[in-house]
């Protein structure tokens, strides 16, 4: 299955297989046996994104394309604990890289229509996707299923950046702007913005379309609790939430924009933990960038234990 320009293609769970090296362990079951099987309508379904076009489009750092190939071959040697997902498999860039902005964007729109089109193929709405890799750009297609499928208008997003860029192309900073301008989402919730990144347009969208922003100094501070603020969200919402969380959100994360503050790995897997996974749309993973050796342990394992986290707040209630 491939994009209409044939720049991107979904690779199956049996290609994925293939391509990752798994060795067994006599006696026990790992994620890596237990995927070999048909499992007939597991819960959850991952699926893999491995692009750097969006984040490229928005003058950022590649790096994210190998964000997804990191987790699942982390992910593969885990045990197996009897949670029911199943892996769609991974939308990968096949074409030739853009070499400047403009192109890029294109591609990025290309994109949006794939990712929709897949989610649409293999995605019911009785079940919840895990999206891995890949840039925010991925948030838009995203949206779209779930307000199509679930009736989502509803998003959270951790991130230390709105998105909320102008509509003037396609990339990995705008999705909920157009998300927005579409109608397709109406309550939207950001949530750990780093104060001093906010330009004068952020903030005049901002007041515009009423997002409620929490940045991330006032929880440094101790002026606001990050658990109490996103409790309010889940109880307040009549429909399933989308639930989005940027690498870019941890301190000394590899990702497209990594900074060294922000919050811990620790802080984002309690407060997946907390949450009841039942009124989850979807859960999107997203931004994580490898850019040299070490980052790929570092991705590959925080990557696992967000989407471990995500499945077993929605098993655990």
């Amino acid at each position: 299955m491939k994009s209409n320009h044939n720049n991107f293609e979904l690779r199956s769970k049996t290609q994925l297989l293939a391509d990752h090296l798994f060795i067994g362990r006599v006696g026990e079951e790992r994620m890596g046996d237990f995927l070999k099987a048909t499992h007939e309508a597991p819960r959850v379904l991952i699926l893999g994104i491995s692009e750097a076009v969006g984040p490229f489009a928005n003058y950022g750092r590649t790096g994210s394309e190998f964000a997804f190939s990191a987790f699942f071959r982390h992910f593969l040697n885990w045990p197996h604990h009897q949670q029911s997902f199943d892996i769609v498999g991974n939308i990968a860039f096949v074409g030739t890289f853009p070499t400047d902005v403009q192109s890029a964007s294109l591609m990025v729109q290309e994109l949006d229509t794939f990712v929709f089109e897949v989610l649409m193929t293999f995605v019911s709405a009785s079940q919840i996707p895990i999206i891995i890799g890949g840039g925010h750009n991925n948030a838009l297609p995203l949206m779209r299923w779930a307000h199509q499928v679930k009736r989502c208008t509803t998003v959270l997003n951790i991130d230390a950046h709105t998105d909320c860029r102008a509509m003037t192309r396609r990339h990995s900073g705008n999705s909920f702007s157009y998300a927005m301008s579409e109608g397709i989402l109406t309550s939207y919730h950001v949530f750990g913005v780093h104060t001093y990144g906010i330009n004068s347009f952020m903030l005049d969208f901002i007041k515009k379309h009423q997002v409620d922003v929490r940045f991330f100094e006032s929880y440094l501070t101790g002026d606001q609790s990050l658990s109490v603020d996103i409790g309010h969200v889940f109880l307040k919402a009549t429909e399933p939430v989308g639930l989005e969380i940027d690498l870019d959100c941890i301190a000394n994360m590899p990702s497209s924009a990594s900074s060294p503050s922000g919050f811990s790995l620790d802080d984002i897997r309690k407060m997946v933990l907390s949450l009841n996974g039942n009124q989850f749309a979807y859960v999107h993973l997203t931004e994580g960038a490898i850019s040299q050796g070490d980052h790929e342990r570092t991705i590959g394992r925080a990557l696992s234990y967000l989407c471990l986290d995500a499945i077993a707040s929605m098993e655990s209630r």
